[in-house]
């Protein structure tokens, strides 16, 4: 029997000590907000805070994680979700598909934690989950929202353009698009 710290509370669970993390937050402590995706630690939806890093929870056996060890899931990090990075998210509307958002949110939410003003490079460089829907430029840009360094308005169009730089966006007739 092992006993984790998940989002402040105790848990015992009865598991073989090489299930991985994931598979014990998801199928033993019932907290499905944390995604599998790719089981090899390169997508990102699986991630977690242990004792405030951003992990992957998919390549961690729970053997690994220890009593005193604080893992928070994305239904950990508020219960309310007012976290600034999940507002800043709803506000953007950051997710496409939506199933890498959770292990997106997690790693922001980790990177403003030792950089609470970081540049584009320092986002880059912090956020490597994968997105399929490729979001990239929406989650770069409510980091920046979460962040207070936003520039502009309240859209993507707007972070990255000064008030004064006219933008040209392109008219798209999509009414003959067949699905």
């Amino acid at each position: 029997m092992l006993q984790l710290n998940i989002n402040g509370k105790l848990s015992q669970v009865d598991v073989e000590p090489d299930t991985p993390l994931l598979w014990v937050i998801r199928e033993h402590v019932g907290l499905t907000g944390t995604k599998y995706g790719c089981g090899v630690a390169q997508c990102g939806a699986c991630s977690v805070h242990i004792n405030g890093e951003v992990q992957r929870s998919c390549s961690i056996p729970v053997s690994a994680v220890k009593p005193t060890d604080k893992v928070v899931t994305i239904e950990g990090l508020s219960a309310d979700s007012s976290h600034p990075v999940q507002k800043a998210w709803a506000e953007l509307d950051v997710p496409q598909c939506g199933y890498c958002q959770s292990g997106q949110i997690m790693a922001a939410a980790a990177l403003l934690a030792k950089k609470p003003k970081p540049t584009d490079k320092d986002i880059d460089e912090a956020m490597t989950n994968i997105c399929r829907c490729g979001t990239y430029q929406r989650i770069r840009a409510a980091v920046h929202v979460a962040a207070g360094t936003a520039q502009g308005g309240g859209s993507i169009i707007h972070m990255a353009a000064d008030a004064a730089t006219p933008t040209n966006h392109a008219a798209v007739d999509i009414s003959d698009v067949r699905a």
